[in-house]
């Protein structure tokens, strides 16, 4: 008999479950904001990022000073002013390209000085350039100095002054670069990208769709039926992951149709990662909503809980490595952490399941954490009925 008794309420509970999330899809598809939300936003953002941000500089401003005039020296002005990394104005006045970099319009001046021939005819002296860079935009110095080197060392090699480079014992060097052989700052921003549309996502909407549900007063009215808080959360859950998925998938298309992002991995294991996450930002946004229980307050914090740590702390821009300790600390208990990671890793790599496993298991506990805590703090206990 008490077996029977419990197969009648799994039976009854699952009748309750499914009656609520159809109920939740309809209220999906009548509502436009949960389809703007799960589809405008992902390609506003995605445009905006993958056009709009990037980490590699091109057209540099800077000014050439040719104080030597020999045909070497202009064939060198030449080869900075006609690379596509300098947008180079040729001149004879250090003075003045010195005032238009304190002044902002230049990023570097580059000094072809009035000995540079002689020592490059010598063979055993290094031929020597000056350059200035605007150090008050720390990287678009770095990029001048790295972007000049590289244009003078292939100028010397193609035109034949290759034993003017030794200055020490010749290395046969061949740089090759694994999983991003293009260097492309966008087939990192993207994958980032895609991690804050998801948190941002899957937060936003079942955190807003639960506040409203408590300030219309329709949530009172699921607390007076026989319906267990734990069937409450499931039903709100399963519908926007399923709508959360599917937005991901359509940000992943866009990524690889208007970006040329490449896509190594398999679906099969972008999924299983990027449900963990989503479960994560799905079950952190039931609990805003069950602490606020108003839909501004949610939206304020869910914004703010989704976007600053996915953008700051996920390595998504910065290097997790190069911050302090504390901030370290912090970034293991940051789910975007774990999955930003793991998507470049399916992205530009593949199924290395070695980092795909301990991340998802990791995304998981907190999921389960996060739902034990919503249950908790929910009014209604699962014991209520």
């Amino acid at each position: 008999m008490k077996v029977t008794q419990k197969g009648k309420s799994n039976g009854s509970s699952w009748i309750r479950t499914r009656a609520l999330m159809i109920k939740e899809s309809h209220q999906i598809i009548r509502d436009p904001s949960s389809l703007l939300i799960a589809f405008a936003l992902p390609f506003i953002m995605l445009f905006l990022f993958g056009y709009g941000l990037s980490l590699d500089t091109n057209n540099l401003k800077i000014g050439v000073v040719m104080e030597d005039l020999s045909n070497d020296a202009r064939s060198l002005a030449y080869a900075f002013a006609n690379t596509s990394y300098f947008d180079a104005r040729l001149g004879h006045s250090r003075k003045y390209f010195e005032n238009e970099l304190i002044s902002g319009h230049i990023r570097g001046v580059i000094v072809i000085p009035q000995d540079f021939t002689e020592n490059l005819r010598k063979g055993e002296v290094s031929p020597k350039l000056q350059v200035l860079s605007d150090g008050s935009e720390p990287n678009s110095a770095t990029f001048v100095e790295n972007y000049a080197s590289g244009v003078f060392l292939t100028w010397l090699i193609a035109n034949g002054y290759e034993n003017a480079t030794r200055t020490s014992p010749l290395l046969d060097v061949e740089p090759r670069f694994w999983f991003n052989p293009e260097l492309s700052s966008r087939n990192t921003i993207l994958p980032g990208c895609i991690t804050i549309i998801i948190a941002i996502i899957g937060t936003l909407l079942t955190a807003l769709v639960v506040a409203r549900e408590w300030e219309r007063g329709t949530m009172e009215s699921l607390m007076v039926t026989p319906v267990k808080i734990r069937e409450i959360i499931i039903s709100k859950i399963v519908p926007y992951f399923i709508l959360g998925m599917v937005s991901m998938l359509f940000s992943v298309a866009i990524c690889m149709v208007l970006f040329g992002m490449p896509f190594r991995g398999s679906v099969f294991a972008l999924c299983i990662i990027s449900s963990a996450f989503l479960l994560v930002s799905l079950a952190g946004g039931l609990l805003i909503s069950t602490l606020s229980k108003n839909q501004f307050v949610a939206a304020q914090a869910s914004l703010v809980s989704a976007f600053l740590p996915t953008t700051l702390l996920s390595g998504f821009i910065f290097e997790i490595d190069s911050m302090p300790a504390i901030l370290r600390a912090i970034t293991w208990v940051v789910p975007a952490s774990y999955f930003v990671p793991s998507l470049q890793t399916v992205f530009l790599a593949g199924d290395v399941w070695p980092v795909l496993l301990p991340a998802t298991g990791i995304m998981m506990l907190i999921f389960i954490l996060l739902f034990t805590i919503t249950i908790m703090k929910s009014p209604k206990r699962l014991e209520a009925s």
